[in-house]
């Protein structure tokens, strides 16, 4: 006997067999290399340039451009791959259940590599000004303040996001405002004390490229540990994953394949918008 699926299950597993494409893996890798490079150019080039011109730049700008940047990012790219950017974001999305582990190992070395090759062009460039924009403890600021500053800094982000995916909105307005927002917010109070990072990705670049690895230990432990705990959170807050996450997460926009595409075409960009139904489970 044929067993009906409930709307949110069948949208899910909907969701999944057009992201199970392999063949547009391409596409999300190269669109998480490319995002990843321009947050880092801009991120870590901030400090750069506001070292080799004098201090032209200031703090202020220095932290939200980064956020500007994401927001930008988060409509250009992210309704293919997500739009992840940040591999403690990544790695949140695959605990939460909505991004499928096998995918992970890509998209962290896509974001590395987006983060490396914009800190190589910085050195390029300018060579190691300003550090090559890395993420440091302040002075006068010790190690545990800033690890755990990354880790509540990075909780908050992971929070803000998984939250706007689970009502089909990390695609969109919506989300790109406010986890750009975030990033600046974040930036504006706390890059005195630990360089505000929330990204493994945008500190990692910058450090292999400049050699100074010391602290870098810091801004990989507390960025995915604050990124757990926020899917903890988010657990207790919405209980299970919606499909709507899933769409976010994956970078699909659609259901699943309309008419006019074959079982393993992968989402249509004009496809139907799948609606948040975990208040319905």
């Amino acid at each position: 006997m044929a067993v009906s699926m409930r709307p949110a299950s069948a949208a899910r597993v909907s969701a999944a067999a057009a992201f199970a494409d392999s063949r547009l893996e391409w596409r999300r890798l190269v669109a998480e290399v490319g995002g990843t490079f321009f947050l880092v150019l801009v991120a870590a080039g901030a400090g750069v340039v506001n070292a080799v011109s004098h201090g032209q730049v200031g703090r202020s700008a220095a932290v939200v451009a980064p956020g500007a940047m994401v927001l930008a990012m988060i409509y250009t790219i992210g309704e293919t791959s997500g739009a992840h950017l940040n591999p403690a974001v990544t790695v949140a999305f695959a605990a939460r259940g909505n991004f499928p582990w096998r995918r992970v190992p890509g998209y962290l070395f896509a974001q590395v590599g987006g983060a490396v090759l914009a800190a190589g062009l910085l050195r390029a460039l300018f060579g190691t000004a300003g550090r090559l924009g890395g993420t440091y403890p302040g002075r006068g600021i010790g190690v545990a303040p800033a690890l755990v500053l990354e880790v509540v800094l990075t909780f908050g982000l992971v929070s803000v996001i998984l939250g706007t995916a689970s009502g089909a909105r990390n695609v969109g307005h919506n989300a790109a405002i406010a986890v750009g927002g975030y990033v600046a917010l974040a930036g504006l109070w706390a890059s005195p004390v630990s360089g505000a990072s929330m990204n493994p990705a945008r500190s990692l670049g910058p450090d292999l490229i400049s050699g100074d690895v010391h602290d870098l230990w810091i801004y990989l432990v507390g960025p995915m540990a604050g990124g757990l705990l926020a899917v903890a959170l988010a657990w207790v807050l919405r209980g299970a994953p919606s499909s709507a996450a899933d769409l976010a997460a994956q970078g699909a926009v659609a259901a699943g394949p309309t008419p006019q595409q074959g079982p393993g075409s992968g989402p249509h960009p004009r496809g139907p918008q799948v609606h948040d139904d975990e208040d319905n489970r």
